[in-house]
């Protein structure tokens, strides 16, 4: 795992540091090499060996054929649809409940807490809507990480936690690979960003649009992801959340292109917003043509780009023509009951 960039949001008050992982098979090694490896592991203690889990993953050999991607893209298209037509609900319902808690409010009894459950109360109350919905988000990814570290769960963690064009299971891996980081710098990181632009995007777009955006971010970097490797032919695992947060990067640095950027430990430097998304485009892109293995660049350019869409299109578009979806909704759940 490495950075590819750390910089200073100077007008939203954040930082962020994105970075990715891609695995791919190692090359194989002469039986000369061999041997000194075996040699090495009878001299030292193998107690303290550390195996990782991706050493037993066999990619299949072979170029992989257009055809399989067909089911890749309607499950990214069916589970976009799905998000966003959830999250438009989740929007609803927020509403809902907000309002009957207005109607209501001399009638709710208040709860007198003390102890580590007042003090939890408090600190939950005392953050913002974007860190109210990061917690969770990054509650589910130290989960993931943790699951990794259960060797039962070494088989599953690949089949459904890595997206790999090649694999048998396609479409959830898009979806989980989102949230699964194996070592702890690559969440850190990731989860750094994420912390860093919730607020401002979250006031930019609402907590319920800005999920719809995470989520398909993520899908739509998995799926050229996929397209890259497959036109190219370099099947290999993929696993992290940098394709969402390329996403959500891209929308904050095209809504606020004139922010200044600046490098943490060079604050004296500062740039665009506008021109650190183009600077990191042009270095994924440029990652794709060269074919560097370390990061998966092409997943950075599709959550890049999905963002930008996102900000240019899918807002107007898409987001703010959600109104039959929110009155089907409201006939669907009738009228509030009526309190006795």
């Amino acid at each position: 795992m490495a950075t590819q960039a750390l910089l200073n949001f100077g007008n939203m008050s954040g930082k962020w540091l994105l970075s990715g992982v891609q695995y791919h098979k190692p090359k194989a090694m002469s039986q000369t090499t061999l041997h000194h490896v075996r040699y090495f592991r009878r001299v030292t203690d193998a107690s303290k060996q550390t195996k990782s889990p991706f050493t037993s993953e066999l990619t299949k050999p072979g170029p992989i054929h257009l055809t399989r991607l067909w089911k890749p893209l309607g499950f990214s298209i069916m589970f976009s649809s799905a998000s966003i037509v959830g999250s438009a609900i989740w929007e609803y319902e927020n509403i809902r409940a907000r309002t009957q808690r207005l109607i209501h409010r001399f009638e709710f009894t208040r709860v007198r807490r003390t102890g580590w459950r007042a003090t939890v109360h408090n600190w939950w109350n005392s953050l913002d809507e974007g860190k109210k919905l990061f917690v969770p988000i990054c509650f589910i990814n130290v989960l993931v990480f943790c699951a990794w570290r259960v060797p039962a769960l070494q088989g599953t963690m690949l089949r459904y936690f890595c997206s790999n064009p090649n694999s048998s299971a396609m479409c959830w891996p898009m979806v989980l690979s989102t949230f699964s980081h194996y070592t702890i710098l690559h969440l850190a990181a990731n989860m750094f960003v994420l912390n860093s632009f919730s607020s401002p995007v979250v006031a930019a777009l609402g907590k319920e649009q800005f999920l719809a955006l995470y989520l398909t971010s993520g899908v739509m970097s998995n799926l050229v992801s996929y397209f890259y490797k497959t036109v190219f032919s370099r099947p290999g695992l993929s696993l992290g959340a940098s394709g969402a947060i390329m996403g959500i990067l891209s929308f904050a640095c095209t809504q606020y292109p004139d922010s200044r950027l600046s490098i943490i430990f060079l604050p004296m430097y500062t740039f665009t917003a506008d021109s650190a998304i183009k600077a990191m485009v042009c270095l994924d892109t440029i990652g794709c043509i060269m074919k560097w293995q370390f990061f998966d660049h092409a997943a950075h350019l599709g959550g890049a780009a999905w963002g930008i869409f996102w900000q240019k299109w899918g807002n107007a578009y898409i987001w703010q023509k959600r109104e039959p979806i929110l009155t089907f909704w409201h006939e669907f759940r009738g009228p509030p009951r009526s309190r006795s």
